[in-house]
């Protein structure tokens, strides 16, 4: 019997392959110039903190949610609403108290009575109806109050009275907190720190950064900010850095590590020592998301293991957490991750 020949790739299909990755390429590159137009506004406000910078930026490419921990004073706040200003956001502010209710958040139904004398429920919309949500000292709200954002975070919709109502998109919430004074607060339930993307760690700017910021803000000159790309641009970049593809090594070197922290048979003795609560799936996912986000900011066109390196810490940090015996023998999230990796 012949063995028919198989056809050879015509040049119309090799030269519409090549369009498509030409226009890939266009595609990327224009969302990176755009990232950097970007970081170069939020640059005229924020002095230094430039990895705090990338961070937040990477929980928004990603499409997630930030927590942001540091000590008062270090512009948490003053990056959050640049960041509204300058990706041209909807943004709102909450500042968490005991006393801060779920209405407060949400919203809430109030009685009006119509012209023809006929009463009926009006729903409000409260400021969690945004495209950033700054809760600002979240861990100062009672776990009641902190509960009405673990649906909005989630699924991206609140529920009042027995009806859904659907948030704007994009929805991200950045959340501030004070790791010092716990006097007056409430810690953040497990279920609601998953919800988080990212943990970014605000320390203290360098020397030359500081003193750029003290000549500055106490020289009588006023700096703003302005609007750099819009709400739409932004889902087009959000677009672009989830189709990013990932290797199949830098996969299973990511599924691998998020395992390997979980106490369990086989795992190494240092983490069935000391962990005593370990990252989930979701974990890994958020990984992977936040890592095409990350390469993408850095203007590359898949991640790297340097990525990974990178953000396992602020992924993985808040998902998990080390038994008691590991501060006696000074064993730190930090070094335990090294470790692993």
């Amino acid at each position: 019997m012949a063995q028919t020949k198989k056809s050879a790739p015509t040049k119309s299909k090799t030269k519409a392959t090549q369009d498509d990755a030409v226009q890939v390429t266009a595609k990327l590159e224009k969302a990176h110039a755009d990232i950097e137009k970007v970081r170069a506004e939020i640059r005229r406000v924020i002095f230094g903190q430039q990895e705090v910078v990338d961070l937040a930026l990477t929980a928004l490419i990603a499409n997630g949610h930030a927590l942001i921990v540091g000590v008062p004073g270090l512009a948490k706040t003053l990056l959050v609403e640049t960041l509204g200003t300058v990706l041209g956001l909807d943004n709102k502010r909450i500042q968490c108290t005991p006393d801060l209710m779920p209405a407060d958040i949400i919203g809430s139904e109030v009685l009006e009575e119509g012209d023809k004398g006929k009463r009926s429920f009006r729903f409000i919309e409260g400021p969690v109806f945004t495209n950033l949500l700054m809760a600002d000292e979240i861990n100062r709200a009672s776990p009641r109050t902190q509960s009405a954002l673990l649906q909005a975070m989630q699924e991206k919709s609140v529920t009042a009275n027995g009806v859904t109502y659907a948030l704007p998109e994009p929805f991200h919430v950045l959340a501030t907190q004070n790791p010092l004074e716990q006097e007056g607060t409430y810690p953040l339930p497990e279920a609601q720190l998953d919800r988080f993307l990212l943990q970014i760690d605000v320390a203290y700017p360098d020397e030359k950064s500081e003193r750029e910021m003290l000549l500055k803000t106490t020289s009588g000159a006023h700096y703003s900010v302005k609007k750099i790309i819009g709400m739409a641009r932004l889902q087009d970049i959000q677009d672009a850095a989830r189709d990013l593809p990932v290797g199949d090594k830098l996969t299973n070197t990511l599924l691998s590590l998020v395992r390997s922290l979980r106490p369990q048979e086989g795992a190494s003795d240092i983490v069935n020592e000391y962990v005593a609560w370990a990252p989930g799936p979701r974990a890994a996912q958020a990984l992977m998301q936040t890592m095409k986000a990350y390469a993408l900011l850095q203007g590359r066109a898949s991640p790297s293991l340097s990525d990974l390196k990178t953000l396992a810490v602020p992924v993985l940090q808040h998902r998990m957490a080390l038994s008691p015996y590991a501060a006696s023998d000074n064993v730190t999230l930090e070094t335990l991750l090294d470790h692993v990796l």
